[in-house]
């Protein structure tokens, strides 16, 4: 039997990481800007990391949600308290796609309605009604085109309000920080404008935390820096840095009902471990205060860069923290497959030309300065 084919790969086979950096099977050491897509938070193999999933698979790694288990208990508690968000209530999953799909399921549940609000350029998840509220109909099957979503344009606040002011809105579900639409940016006035008309409209607003939250924008969630409290925040990625695992953050206006959700891995022990693990680095290393200091002189120092005429091609830098566009006026892949094969460095991409910095929460400022430096031996 072989893989079902449908990725297109570097022939580079990853065999070993710590911290910021990653190393084939070959020897050859990589520099990770990418984080293994916004993954990777507290970077790779961290000792504290390592030893908690050890300790917790030696114990035991799962058992069913028929029983209780303190560790989400606790999960819940440390994560609310992390984020600010102690009055609300934690689901769990294991991917970002199911939780996407699991708030806007209760969204429907809570109001009754069928109908989405999503942004152009969104990308929320590749199952069912996530993929329906992702605008690319290169992914997009058949049986889930059934008409439930709606794309609006970013910061046009007078389009969401024509389509909310028809009263069959379920949800509008926002990145507040586009990743695969090209890192493009929210408005305070826009977010902080959805927010009152939800309210207006009894539509539940739902804040897509999966690749900008859990620090990366140098705030714990990137909603945070537009003074906004969305009614649902959905996670994954950076929570178990690397364990698949997500989450929906869920108001107290929403009250449980046995039977509507559900899942059959989702809080399971060794994740619960690992996530707890991850809290526990984020406060004890300051990282998220890390990514916005990094994140900060990065898109500086690339800006400035860039006005000097020092990086050709460059025509923009976006971004909050460690979430960082780099528009270029030329095609992304081949000075992304240069940075690769030539300077060694991972980075992630957008559209058809930007590359996309997702690297660990713990990226240091040596590290930044060296990513400059490829990019420039590059362009």
């Amino acid at each position: 039997m072989e893989l079902f084919d449908v990725y297109p790969l570097f022939d580079i086979a990853i065999d070993k990481g710590l911290g910021c950096k990653v190393w084939d099977t070959e020897g050859q050491e990589y520099l990770d800007l990418y984080g293994g897509h916004a993954v990777i938070s507290i970077g790779h193999a961290h000792p504290h990391y390592v030893e908690a999933i050890s300790q917790q698979v030696a114990k035991l790694g799962f058992y069913s949600n028929s029983v209780q288990n303190p560790l989400q208990k606790e999960l819940a508690k440390r994560l609310g308290k992390a984020c600010g968000y102690e009055d609300y209530q934690l689901f769990l999953i294991n991917s970002g796609a199911e939780a996407n799909e699991n708030a806007l399921k209760l969204a429907s549940f809570y109001n009754g309605r069928t109908r989405v609000l999503s942004l152009e350029k969104a990308f929320h998840g590749r199952t069912s009604l996530a993929v329906e509220a992702t605008a690319n109909p290169k992914i997009i099957a058949p049986i889930n085109a059934n008409g439930h979503v709606t794309y609006l344009p970013i910061n046009d606040l007078a389009a969401w309000e024509t389509e909310l002011s028809k009263g069959d809105v379920c949800a509008c579900i926002v990145e507040c920080i586009q990743g695969v639409g090209g890192i493009r940016m929210v408005s305070k006035d826009f977010l902080q404008g959805l927010r009152e008309l939800c309210d207006k409209y009894n539509t539940v607003l739902i804040c897509d935390e999966i690749q900008c939250g859990y620090g990366r924008s140098g705030k714990f969630f990137a909603h945070q820096h537009l003074g906004v409290k969305p009614d649902m925040i959905t996670v994954a990625k950076g929570i178990c840095n690397g364990y698949p695992m997500g989450g929906v953050l869920i108001s107290p206006k929403f009250k449980p009902v046995y039977g509507q959700l559900g899942t059959t891995f989702g809080g399971n022990h060794l994740g619960c471990a690992g996530a707890l693990a991850v809290l526990d680095v984020i406060e004890q290393e300051g990282l998220v205060d890390n990514a916005a200091k990094v994140g900060e002189y990065l898109i500086a120092t690339l800006t400035a860069e860039m006005k000097a005429g020092n990086l050709p091609h460059v025509v923009d830098v976006r971004g909050e923290g460690l979430m960082i566009g780099i528009e270029l006026d030329i095609p992304y892949k081949e000075p992304r497959t240069r940075l690769i094969k030539e300077q060694h460095c991972f980075t992630g991409c957008s559209g058809t030309n930007v590359i996309r910095l997702l690297p660990p929460l713990c990226l240091s400022m040596e590290e930044a300065a060296l990513f400059i430096e490829k990019l420039k031996n590059v362009l």
